[in-house]
Formats: C-alpha cells, sequence, structure tokens
C-alpha cells in the first residue's frame, strides 16, 4: 500500500500556507479524516498499523488518541488489536480523559495519531498515561512529518515518514510573501 498515493488520490495531500497544530507554518497539510471518512480504508490504515505492531510482538491493553484526529485511529487500532479504545480530550488548554475513561497502574497503552509533526500532542498523552500509572509501550500514527527525527523514547511506528517542511512563523517565507494562513486542524 503507497499511503502517499492514496493521499494523493483522495485529494487528501492539501498544498498552501496552513497553520499547523504544533503552532508551525507549512506549505503542506495531510487531511487525514479524508481518508478515515471512509470506514474501510481506516480499517485497512488500522489494521498494517496492527500488524506492524504484532510482528514486533507489541503487547497492549488499551489505545488511546488525542481528539481530535486520533479517535477514529484509536477506534480502529484497538478493533484490530481486540482492546480497548479511549481518547484524551483538550480541557482548558490540558489534555484529559473524560466520558468515565481511566488507565489503571500497569495498563499497557498504545497512543495512536493521524499526523506527527512535533509529537507534541502524543506526548500530552504519553504523560497522562503516565501520570495515572500507565506505561506507554508504543507510538503509532498515519504519517510522521519529521522525517524521523521525533523521538517518544518508545518505538514509532509510522505508516508513512516523510520530510515536509515546516516553519516558525516569524521565519516562513509564505508569510513574507502575504500568502493567507489556514488552520485546518481542530486546535484553536
Amino acid at each position: 500500500m503507497d499511503l502517499y498515493k492514496l493521499f494523493l488520490e483522495k485529494k487528501a495531500l492539501l498544498e498552501g500556507h496552513f497553520k499547523l497544530s504544533s503552532g508551525l507554518h507549512s506549505n503542506k497539510y495531510f487531511q487525514c479524516a479524508l481518508l478515515t471518512a471512509e470506514p474501510e480504508i481506516a480499517e485497512m490504515l488500522c489494521e498494517t498499523l496492527a500488524q506492524k505492531l504484532r510482528a514486533d510482538k507489541i503487547e497492549a491493553n488499551l489505545v488511546i488518541g488525542p481528539a481530535i484526529g486520533g479517535i477514529i485511529l484509536a477506534y480502529e487500532m484497538a478493533r484490530a488489536l481486540k482492546v480497548k479504545a479511549f481518547f484524551a480530550e483538550r480541557e482548558e488548554g490540558q489534555m484529559r480523559l473524560r466520558r468515565g475513561f481511566t488507565v489503571k497502574p500497569d495498563d499497557k497503552v498504545i497512543v495512536v495519531e493521524d499526523v506527527v509533526t512535533t509529537g507534541g500532542s502524543t506526548r500530552e498523552v504519553m504523560d497522562l498515561v503516565q501520570s495515572m500509572g500507565g506505561e506507554v509501550v508504543a507510538v503509532a500514527s498515519l504519517v510522521d512529518r519529521s522525517g524521523g527525527k521525533v523521538d517518544f523514547g518508545v518505538p514509532f511506528y509510522p505508516l508513512l515518514k516523510v520530510n515536509v517542511e515546516t516553519y516558525l512563523p516569524e521565519n516562513c517565507p509564505l508569510c513574507a510573501e502575504g500568502v493567507p494562513v489556514v488552520k485546518p486542524g481542530s486546535r484553536k
């Protein structure tokens, strides 16, 4: 499966001037929601990730994804691995488990995300899991747009690893050219 080609076929790789959830700017945006809107694609992508985890004998009893991008992926990964699925959501600027979700001491957790740029949201979920006594055993994502530069301290399984340029807003050539910036992600 060529995930980059799938992004192109589904018109889910956007080009323009984007403000990412990390606050960085980029000329490319991976709109994973356009892929996961089709249940059979979401299932196939997460089964592919689950196969990689099983091959490396990564065992977990829980999958957690950060809202919003990780919700569908956490559910599909959990279904493929036959474990529970939770999602963390931002409340007053902090990732929290709500809706009765709780991590028990000694839970083995996989954190799943749609796109990793700096890994900020993923690390927040990892910290949340660890603060509740759980152990993060792996991280998985559809896209690692850092080109492999992000290190979570646990095995990291991206389906697509690309190096897409990002810029601090004050150094962004698109801003300098006056290209209007768009914020397509969920974090305000």
